[in-house]
């Protein structure tokens, strides 16, 4: 029996072309930013640590301004609409898997309509500075303090049933990467891919990543491409 494809996508740097949190951290500068943003890259500090410290940074008075900064600056990797388009033609399962932000997540992803759920984490407004919130947080199995945790996911779909692609580009990727069957990778994701020698292929749009899944099924059905 061919086991169902799953996709676990990103969206800060793969779905976007850029990062938004740094954008917006870069944008608005609030002092102390940087330091905090390198600790989290050299994994000195955890990622959940890292993304609530920074934000804790701005003040929530800003919330509609840093919401329509996101909204307006975000772009759109190309062939992103033809690859949701052909995951629904084809039924094949599309996550998306975010270490980003609600508050910007949602608005930038509405206009395509997706099937599958969001994971992404959460915010609030209501104090004086910005809080994030995590409703997707690590399980007993993952000791790394994500704050949305996505090998917890990916691990909710059983290897035995399931051939689970991760899509991705930086940290917050890597650890689902080395639990999946394959890796779609580009930037400091495809460096570690590399040097840990996963299972993966290159990317630099959403064409290459709709071939690299036409591979993936034909491969699955036995058929040469």
């Amino acid at each position: 029996m061919t086991k169902q494809l799953v996709l676990f996508c990103d969206f800060d740097g793969t779905i976007t072309e850029k990062d938004n949190i740094v954008a917006i951290m870069r944008h608005f500068h609030p002092p102390g930013w940087e330091e905090l943003t390198e600790q989290i890259l050299t994994q000195q500090i955890s990622i959940r640590e890292g993304v609530g410290k920074l934000f804790s940074l701005l003040p929530s008075s800003l919330e509609h301004e840093i919401t329509q900064f996101a909204v307006e600056n975000a772009r759109i990797r190309p062939g992103f609409a033809e690859f949701v388009d052909y995951c629904r033609q084809e039924n094949v399962t599309l996550l998306i898997t975010s270490g980003g932000i609600d508050f910007f997540v949602h608005p930038i992803l509405a206009p395509f309509q997706l099937d599958g759920p969001i994971y992404c984490n959460g915010s609030d407004f209501s104090k004086e500075r910005i809080k994030i919130t995590w409703p997707h947080t690590c399980d007993e199995h993952c000791q790394t303090d994500c704050g949305m945790c996505k090998t917890t996911i990916i691990r909710s779909y059983d290897a035995t049933g399931y051939t689970r692609v991760v899509i991705g580009d930086s940290i917050t990727d890597l650890a689902g990467s080395r639990i999946a069957d394959f890796v779609i990778a580009r930037s400091f994701l495809l460096e570690k891919c590399q040097e840990e020698n996963l299972s993966h292929k290159p990317f630099t749009t959403f064409y290459d990543v709709i071939s690299i899944i036409k591979a993936i099924r034909a491969k699955q059905e036995g058929i040469v491409l």
